[in-house]
């Protein structure tokens, strides 16, 4: 099992340590709702260095990323970011990944934790026709996530740009305080706002350092993956194993807004046959109308009491105080305000479909 490079800071700070995607990861520290609620109002610090990334570089890179990316890449310009899918030949989700772009010739792709080899080999493979520069620096970069309202006041005390200026998925590689060439991103999977930090594994105990000196000021907290993963709920993000995985597609997942059919990609046929026929089950956010809290592969019912699907994640949100989650129903039970049945034990917790996210933010 591997540890981070802050794994000994996590245990510092009392963090429970559980196994996570082969790391040993904080999944708390004080509190799940407490942590989840400080996030929304004021400012955490996210250790997430167990997630992947890929530098891609060559005259081919965009033709590469054009064939195994649901997305176009052709429409983000310089130090823009864009949210995108691996699909396979049946248009299958391989990952959800963000694609970070320097220029037209060099990118760098983030990947989920769980998925590093199996997107390596999977994008060195599909590299060999077009013959890029590939490395997987997965193993020598960290990744910081500091997000919440203040997170903007905060990073301000401590670089020099104007970090206001920045635009949402936008990134500049830059100095923070005394440490070179760190990737500082409008990017977050909290729905809270924030920042996400890439730098060299020698640098990062340092700026861990640094962000909590100066976030003395704004109450800064170190947060854990529990928290991020109720945050990422209430926002109705997918958690890919959960949510979305190499059975579920674009389409049904509710992603047609990252896929692309004007352009060619690996299983764009098989998406046009779902996006022509409809599919027959959609991902679809549900909060409880009773007290109970949905978790994970428990059975959705309609009124008939027949089987309509399953949920794939699900929690008591903090800010509702109400049992939510995600989970894919057949398509005609997918409409706003449906009424569906969640199985929790024996009972029959009854449930609304709704829009999401859950929570505006």
């Amino acid at each position: 099992m591997k540890k981070t490079i802050l794994y000994n800071k996590h245990i510092d700070f009392g963090a429970k340590i559980i196994p996570f995607s082969g790391f040993l990861m904080p999944v708390q520290y004080h509190g799940i709702n407490s942590e989840h609620l400080h996030v929304r109002n004021s400012v955490g610090l996210f250790d997430v260095s167990h997630m992947g990334e890929f530098f891609l570089e060559g005259e081919k890179s965009t033709d590469l990323l054009q064939l195994i990316c649901t997305n176009d890449i052709s429409k983000i310009g310089n130090e823009k970011a864009q949210y995108s899918c691996l699909t396979n030949e049946k248009g299958g989700i391989i990952d959800d990944l963000i694609i970070y772009k320097f220029n037209n010739n060099k990118f760098m792709l983030v990947v989920n934790a769980g998925n590093i080899k199996k997107d390596w080999d999977w994008i060195k493979n599909k590299n060999e026709k077009f013959g890029n520069k590939l490395e997987n620096r997965s193993d020598n970069m960290s990744l910081l996530a500091l997000q919440g309202p203040k997170a903007y006041d905060l990073l301000q005390k401590i670089v020099e740009f104007d970090v206001k200026s920045l635009e949402n998925y936008s990134f500049l590689e830059t100095d923070l305080n005394k440490f070179k060439n760190v990737i500082i991103s409008t990017t977050g999977y909290t729905g809270s706002g924030g920042f996400e930090i890439y730098c060299d594994n020698k640098d990062v105990i340092g700026i861990w350092e640094i962000l909590f000196e100066f976030g003395k000021d704004f109450d800064l907290k170190p947060i854990g993956l529990a928290a991020r993963d109720t945050l990422r709920l209430e926002m109705g993000y997918c958690l890919y194993g959960n949510d979305i995985n190499e059975k579920t597609n674009p389409i049904e997942a509710g992603l047609k807004w990252i896929t692309k059919t004007d352009k060619d990609f690996i299983g764009k046929n098989k998406i046009l046959l779902e996006i022509k026929n409809g599919p027959n089950k959609k991902l679809v956010g549900f909060k409880l109308n009773e007290r109970g809290i949905p978790r994970h592969d428990y059975e959705i019912f309609d009124n008939d009491d027949k089987k309509i699907g399953v949920v794939t994640s699900g929690t008591m949100s903090p800010i509702l105080k109400q049992g939510i989650g995600l989970g894919y129903v057949d398509i005609k039970n997918s409409k706003f305000e449906s009424v569906i049945f969640i199985k929790i034990r024996d009972k029959k917790i009854e449930a609304s479909v709704v829009k999401l996210p859950f929570v505006k933010t």
